[in-house]
């Protein structure tokens, strides 16, 4: 059984029964004519293999970046394949402005809109046009437009209508030309009218500093969406816990930082077997060495249940869990 282990960025010792890597729409209609059973994978940045997966794993690696300039935009077309941070940091040396605040965010392109990526006070989605993928009851091209992607935080029609039903082939981006920098965000506040490279190397800087390596500490990233809480919620909490931050989503929501609250219940450092939260940044639960997908889901357990009955807010996963079957909530 070919191992999953460097397949994705936790790196659980995990297999599958087969393992196939595909660079264009050809290759996967090969690969879906011998199988029944597939998970999709990208980078493997935001997946986490719990146990051994009965069935056939897909890479992704359809490549390429085109180019089409207009008067009042950028406009890019960007393989599936591709590395994100990397295309982030083509743009930026191109001169092509407002990816920079996603810098070093792990994963591929094809990735982005299904999980609407978001850091400091960005998301994707403001800059896709629309997104190319294989309509796989039909094997057939099709194309979807920002306004029906319904995009919301961390959230797509991806996630939902389209799941399971759509590999997607390709991201178009367009970037207006009118750049003005997003700096409303933690440390980029203090920024003195910084230029997009600026941003770009605070933003890498800040992300070291936080974050752990995948490539030294097995890691998925931010394991938690920063659950989203009505107003009434928020000012009982407030009352409690008046030191507890929260941004504002609409006249009727606040986004509460889950690390704030997982920092607030004391699971800095805490340790299940081979997996510890992270010691400076409790939103990221790390591998340790040999960790299991067990012990994994008995410490994100431990730690949805704290935060349900301290602050009556339920988190849920951002990474995406296979186990035998595929894909599983907790």
């Amino acid at each position: 059984m070919p191992g999953l282990r460097s397949y994705h960025s936790f790196h659980l010792s995990s297999n599958c029964d087969s393992l196939l890597v595909f660079e264009d729409v050809e290759q996967l209609q090969s690969a879906l004519d011998n199988t029944s059973h597939y998970y999709l994978l990208g980078e493997g940045s935001n997946t986490l293999f719990t146990e051994d997966f009965t069935g056939t794993v897909l890479v992704n690696r359809i490549k390429g970046i085109s180019t089409t300039v207009t008067e009042s935009a950028v406009c890019l077309q960007v393989g599936a394949g591709e590395n994100w941070h990397e295309l982030v940091t083509f743009a930026l040396k191109q001169g092509y402005h407002g990816l920079e605040n996603l810098a070093l965010i792990p994963g591929s392109v094809g990735a982005c809109p299904i999980q609407n990526i978001g850091a400091y006070g960005v998301e994707v989605a403001n800059f896709i046009e629309s997104v190319d993928y294989i309509d796989l009851a039909t094997f057939t091209q099709k194309r979807i437009a920002h306004d029906q992607c319904q995009f919301g935080y961390r959230d797509s029609i991806f996630k939902h209508t389209l799941a399971g039903k759509v590999v997607i082939t390709q991201v178009n981006f367009k970037l207006p030309k009118n750049y003005k920098p997003v700096t409303t965000y933690g440390e980029l506040a203090v920024l003195n009218q910084p230029n997009a490279q600026d941003i770009y190397n605070e933003v890498i800087r800040v992300r070291r500093k936080k974050l752990p390596d995948p490539a030294v500490l097995g890691n998925a990233g931010s394991f938690f969406k920063n659950p989203v809480i009505g107003l009434e919620q928020y000012q009982k909490l407030l009352s409690i816990h008046a030191e507890m931050p929260a941004y504002k989503v609409d006249k009727h929501h606040m986004k509460i930082p889950a690390a704030w609250l997982i920092d607030k219940l004391g699971f800095k450092g805490r340790t299940v077997g081979e997996v510890r939260c992270h010691p400076t940044q409790p939103l990221v639960l790390t591998n340790l060495g040999h960790a299991s997908g067990e012990q994994v889901i008995q410490l994100a357990r431990q730690i949805i249940d704290s935060v349900e009955q301290q602050f009556a807010i339920t988190l849920e996963p951002e990474v995406r869990l296979v186990a035998k079957h595929g894909l599983i909530t907790l």
